[in-house]
């Protein structure tokens, strides 16, 4: 995310948690939140410290590895999942984008499901 003009919070992770700053694409956490959730990539809006936006709206959105880790992704899938979070950040209305990112993860989660 960093590598795509993001900026995580904390400067980096310490655990699995991160939280991403949307405001520098324009982005409410709201939209953030509903564009990531209609590609099924699930996230919370969630207030930045010094934030602007009422809770309801937030600057941005908290990201865990939980579940992915959970579903057996490894390093090289979190950079692809990275990817994707980006492309729908930097394009949260292209419908043409979401259409992709949506396909590509639901092909991820057939190779990782959560239960085996």
């Amino acid at each position: 995310l960093m590598e795509r003009g993001l900026r995580i919070v904390s400067g980096g992770t310490d655990n699995h948690l991160c939280l991403v700053d949307v405001n520098s694409r324009g982005l409410s956490g709201q939209k953030a939140e509903d564009s990531l959730h209609a590609v099924d990539i699930t996230c919370n809006k969630n207030l930045i410290p010094y934030d602007q936006r009422p809770p309801m709206e937030a600057s941005g959105v908290r990201l865990g590895t939980a579940a992915v880790t959970t579903r057996g992704l490894e390093e090289e899938d979190m950079c692809i999942l990275g990817n994707w979070i980006a492309d729908i950040l930097e394009a949260p209305d292209d419908e043409g984008v979401a259409k992709r990112v949506k396909g590509e993860v639901a092909e991820m989660t057939r190779r990782h499901p959560i239960y085996v």
